[in-house]
């Protein structure tokens, strides 16, 4: 009986206790959430100007994704100054390690959103997410060539994030800095692009399938090619006056087309998924052929593509009505946030 009492802990006890250890393994992932926002405002930005929507919420959409981003950015922050070594274990996984390259992404992403609309704006976000990333680049690098406890099962293809982002850069670089600092990154990220996809390809067809939690990343392999459509054509445009297409343009689009349609031939193996954050892998993938596809609209005017692009953004808009409410159910159900998340 002399025990007993220590088995009763004061409310407040309670929840300092219980809220230690969420923030302890509040997930680096989480920064996915911000691609997916950031990638769907760019979308709506460029539907607005290419197909005349007869509405503009690309605006809220923004200041929603700047708002999650700070949110999110203030509690890992929180996370890395009350549990440093939860963030060393988070750098130090195999797989975990890749997504703190969603960082200087995010700011890539808003350098973009902000390009027509503050280029001052738009150009900071765009140095800072730039020379981050190119740091990220080379540390994750430089991880994966001197560990030697990576093993095949761990490839998925969330690998692609640190080095194909560099694709990323052209699209707002080739306004803030010498085109050759774009050709720079362009070309980082669509050589490793090739690398790595034979190893993903290889991981995924020779071995046992991927964990449930990592088979939304499988969404992954349309980003590569669909962003490097975008940014070659921001490339091509800047160096050749009248460009619009040409063949290695449309190998990229459609590249990331079948991609998405393969992927999609195979829907019941995700839907059929319990959540977790990765779903949120779904989202930046898909924004990213929306973009690609409404740039097709501008620089063919076929009505296929047209009628592709509305449906891309219907998809898009659906599937982040469907990510946020699971998001939101989880974290107040307490099932983000935990050990392994």
């Amino acid at each position: 009986m002399t025990d007993q009492p220590s088995l009763h802990v004061a409310t407040d006890d309670q929840d300092h206790v219980a809220a230690r250890p969420r923030l302890e393994y509040f997930p680096i992932s989480f920064f996915a959430s911000v691609l997916g926002m950031a990638g769907a405002t760019i979308a709506l930005q460029r539907a607005e100007r290419f197909l005349g929507l007869p509405f503009s919420i690309s605006g809220i959409l923004l200041v929603v994704s700047l708002a999650l981003f700070l949110t999110i950015a203030t509690f890992y922050g929180l996370k890395a100054a009350r549990h440093p070594d939860a963030v060393r274990r988070e750098f130090a996984h195999p797989v975990k390690i890749n997504f703190f390259a969603t960082l200087s992404i995010n700011l890539l992403l808003f350098g973009i959103a902000f390009l027509r609309l503050n280029s001052d704006v738009s150009r900071l976000f765009w140095m800072a997410g730039a020379a981050l990333h190119i740091v990220f680049t080379l540390i994750i690098l430089s991880a994966w060539m001197q560990r030697t406890t990576v093993q095949i099962q761990h490839i998925n293809p969330a690998w692609f994030i640190p080095v194909v982002g560099n694709i990323l850069v052209p699209i707002a670089g080739v306004e803030h800095a010498p085109a050759e600092v774009s050709w720079f990154f362009f070309s980082i990220g669509l050589i490793f692009w090739l690398a790595l996809l034979t190893i993903v390809l290889h991981r995924i067809i020779f071995y046992p399938p991927l964990p449930e939690r990592l088979r939304p990343t499988l969404f992954i392999l349309i980003a590569p090619p669909a962003v490097g459509f975008i940014s070659y054509l921001r490339l091509m445009e800047h160096d050749v006056s009248g460009f619009t297409l040409d063949g290695f343009a449309r190998v990229l689009y459609y590249v990331a087309l079948f991609l998405l349609v393969l992927l999609l031939a195979q829907a019941r193996q995700f839907v059929t998924l319990p959540f977790y954050i990765s779903w949120w892998a779904y989202s930046f993938p898909v924004a990213a052929i929306t973009i690609a596809t409404v740039l097709m609209v501008s620089r063919t005017n076929l009505w296929v593509f047209q009628g592709l692009a509305y449906a891309l953004l219907i998809g898009l808009g659906a599937l982040i009505v469907v990510l946020v409410f699971r998001t939101t159910v989880a974290i107040v159900q307490r099932k983000i946030c935990v050990e392994d998340e």
